[in-house]
């Protein structure tokens, strides 16, 4: 009887040994870790913050390879219609267990139930080391295929998240490899408007037919815990990256085209044009406590223009150390790279690209360097080929005031010269041929000084163009300047806030505008290195909702009107 029950129970276990080595190398012993760390390195991060996967080179294969920045966030979400089936897909799966008899073998072996199989007078133990002799290995996914979020990349460089084929078919997913334990690498992708997703690292695309015009598309993304896929962790923050985006450029600042956010914690701006390779950080309310459904939309106006989109959403969970920090609505995570504002392209442009109404905070993790914390950031202009690095608000000067002034007192005989040949010519034609010669004479005057007067305010505007020309090449600090005995706002309206930041001069500003960053009390033309040991690192961009020239009044500065701005692009490096 002890024979053939041995025999028995060899046969079982040669069984799982034999499946257990059947697959690709690929799979790998799983160990029972520590929930965070398990957790973040499902997702493909690390909870070590000096050592994040951030700090490693971007790959070849990054969609947006000069402004790509890699990144703590990376999951995935579904669309909700497949919410009511999803518990009898979980259960549908379970035979996809690494062993035939779930997790059955592992418990045997790690239990100790070989060893304590035979009574103590019995002192031969046939199994008794045979846990530690065999490679035995299980799925925790067996009960809950996504209690690991384990995330994958597909040949072509999309993320997606290791699932079986089955789920990934009803989610509506595309497979695009093999993962451990028989799951297929999966891509969920939605590309229609008013869908509903809760799935992490979904790529939400623009519909493949054409769209109409003046029209909207919207998507929600749905946190909550009571979901099966949500169950692991709350969700505290969305990451959205625009791995591409292009929609109608701004008119004067003001989007025509928008995209915007909604029902989340995080005041995201409303955005337009250019803004492949940028990313938002999105806090949103627990969603162990309070569910949400943050919306996206895009309107679009009645103008032609290209229209698409490719972003993709990740859902990060509370507590995980690579949350961004409060208030960051963008978060660097490496030692150096590229920081642009919204809409900001390397083009020649005649237009405005800068945003209006723009108010929001980029941070920068603080580095390792040398095995210390870094001790400042240091920040330089990109070099561009065709773009403005820098361009914000347009700033004036003394000659350009004084030549603004010029043009308003041209304008402003000119309009009296007009009032009198009005008069003038009203007299002539009611006499009719009754004029008298003082009436004649009146008239030629009148048309005289009206030429001359044109003529002034020709030159007054050539001038001043001019004098607006060179100063919108010079860089501005502060909030404001007597300008020709007036005092005038300079960083006050648009302004990039970078606080304690010095050159190598130490010569410091806080606030930066103009058509070159520099901290010179005199306005230059050329941008320099400027570094701040203000930490954490951040900086901040603000624009008022106008181009146009600001009136003096009650507490309110005058400005120039701006011309053609484009933002900012900045490299970045910690030391």
């Amino acid at each position: 009887m002890m024979s053939s029950f041995s025999l028995m129970l060899a046969a079982v276990l040669l069984a799982q040994i034999s499946r257990a080595c059947d697959g690709d190398n690929e799979e790998q012993l799983l160990t029972t870790q520590d929930p965070e760390v398990s957790y973040a390195q499902a997702y493909g991060y690390t909870p070590d913050t000096w050592n994040a996967l951030d700090n490693q080179p971007a790959s070849a294969g990054s969609p947006v390879d000069d402004y790509s920045n890699l990144y703590e966030g990376r999951a995935r979400n579904r669309q909700q219609h497949v919410v009511k089936t999803l518990h009898s897909a979980v259960n549908g799966v379970q035979s996809e267990g690494r062993l035939a008899l779930g997790g059955l073998g592992a418990n045997l072996i790690n239990a100790g139930f070989f060893n304590n199989r035979f009574t103590p007078a019995n002192t031969w133990r046939p199994f008794a080391t045979l846990a530690n002799r065999i490679p035995v290995s299980f799925n925790p996914n067996f009960d809950n295929m996504f209690d690991m979020f384990e995330t994958c990349v597909s040949p072509n460089g999309d993320a997606g998240i290791c699932a079986p084929g089955s789920v990934c078919s009803l989610f509506g997913g595309r497979p695009t490899g093999s993962c451990s334990f028989g799951k297929v690498c999966c891509i969920n992708t939605i590309n229609q408007c008013g869908g509903v997703v809760t799935l992490n690292n979904t790529y939400w695309q623009n519909p493949s037919t054409p769209i109409d015009a003046p029209s909207s598309c919207s998507l929600t993304v749905r946190t909550d815990t009571k979901l099966a896929e949500q169950s692991k962790k709350p969700i505290c923050q969305i990451r959205l990256d625009f791995i591409s985006l292009t929609i109608a450029q701004p008119t004067a600042g003001n989007c025509v085209d928008t995209f915007k956010i909604g029902e989340a914690t995080t005041v995201a701006p409303t955005i337009c044009g250019d803004n492949s390779g940028q990313h938002m950080y999105l806090d949103v309310p627990s969603s162990a406590i309070t569910p949400s459904n943050v919306q996206f939309m895009f309107t679009f106006a009645a103008e032609t223009a290209s229209r698409s989109w490719n972003i993709k959403i990740a859902m990060l969970p509370c507590g995980a150390s690579y949350l961004a920090p409060v208030d960051c609505l963008q978060y660097f995570t490496a030692v150096n790279g590229k920081v642009r504002s919204f809409n900001w392209l390397d083009v020649t442009s005649t237009t405005t690209r800068q945003l209006n109404n723009l108010n929001y905070n980029i941070c920068f993790r603080t580095e390792l360097i040398s095995g210390l914390k870094a001790t400042q950031m240091c920040l330089s202009v990109c070099p561009v080929r065709n773009g403005d690095a820098f361009s914000i608000t347009t700033p004036t000067t003394t000659p350009a005031a004084v030549a603004a002034a010029a043009v308003v007192a041209a304008q402003n005989t000119l309009t009296a010269s007009l009032a009198i040949q009005a008069v003038a010519q009203a007299a002539f034609l009611t006499a009719g041929a009754g004029a008298t010669a003082a009436q004649v004479q009146a008239v030629n005057d009148a048309n005289i000084a009206v030429r001359n007067d044109q003529a002034v305010l020709a030159s007054a505007q050539a001038t001043s163009v001019a004098a607006n020309a060179n100063a919108a090449t010079l860089s501005g600090i502060g909030t404001s300047a007597f300008i020709n005995a007036v005092n005038t706002a300079t960083c006050l309206y648009d302004f990039l806030l970078i606080g304690g930041a010095r050159d190598a001069n130490d010569v410091g500003a806080d606030r930066y505008c103009g058509n070159a960053l520099n901290p010179a009390l005199i306005p230059v033309a050329i941008s320099t290195q400027i570094c701040t040991p203000v930490r954490p690192f951040r900086i901040t961009y603000h624009t008022d909702g106008t181009e146009a020239a600001v009136a003096a009044g009650t507490n309110v500065l005058p400005a120039p009107a701006d011309v053609a701005n484009t933002g900012f692009c900045l490299n970045y490096e910690e030391k």
